[in-house]
């Protein structure tokens, strides 16, 4: 049975071979090893290995390798096919990620895409969006939107960074599903 299942897993990539469907508006060239992905959001563009070859079928998107069985051929084949389907998703819906700043006397003002932050610190920080990503705050809630799930995840984690959500007060800067576990702080001891 085990054998079995072992050699499931190391002959088929299980993402890989799933397809990806191709949303209304959205439209998908294939040049050589160059996939550009265009929609009503933007376009993204994924350079795939020479190995990789991609087939647009339909409304569907099909990754393939010419060897299943080898395991750095079957790493790719997920991996690109991620990538591609990210691009697909980006460029009709978009991704997006919200942070939540906790914390008497800290606060965030947008400034058209430059973001201050005022975190107790002796200076404020200033952070400008990078190119395609659009800042929103609503009351203590930063709203992260573009269409690269990359940059999106990469400019949450450097504006969580600069003030990190502390267990003991919980201050900081937190995602907004993050489960933080408050610990309980030094206790006074009692002279009896």
């Amino acid at each position: 049975m085990w054998n079995l299942l072992i050699f499931y897993f190391l002959v088929m990539s299980r993402i890989g071979k799933n397809p990806i469907i191709i949303p209304a508006g959205v439209e998908v060239v294939v040049n050589n090893n160059e996939i550009l992905v265009k929609g009503p959001k933007g376009e993204l563009s994924v350079e795939v290995k020479p190995f990789i070859s991609v087939e647009v079928k339909d409304s569907l998107i099909l990754v393939k390798v010419p060897d299943e069985n080898s395991a750095s051929q079957k790493a790719y084949w997920g991996l690109y096919r991620s990538l591609i389907a990210n691009n697909v998703t980006g460029v009709s819906v978009g991704f997006e990620k919200k942070l939540e700043l906790n914390g008497v006397g800290y606060s965030m003002t947008l400034q058209g895409n430059k973001m201050v932050f005022n975190l107790g610190f002796s200076h404020k920080i200033e952070f400008e969006a990078p190119t395609g990503i659009v800042l929103s705050v609503e009351k203590n809630v930063i709203t992260i939107a573009g269409i690269s799930k990359d940059l999106v995840g990469l400019t949450a984690a450097k504006i969580r960074k600069f003030k990190p959500i502390e267990p003991y007060k919980l201050k900081g800067i937190k995602y907004i599903d993050e489960v933080v576990v408050k610990k309980a702080g030094k206790m006074a001891k009692s002279s009896t």
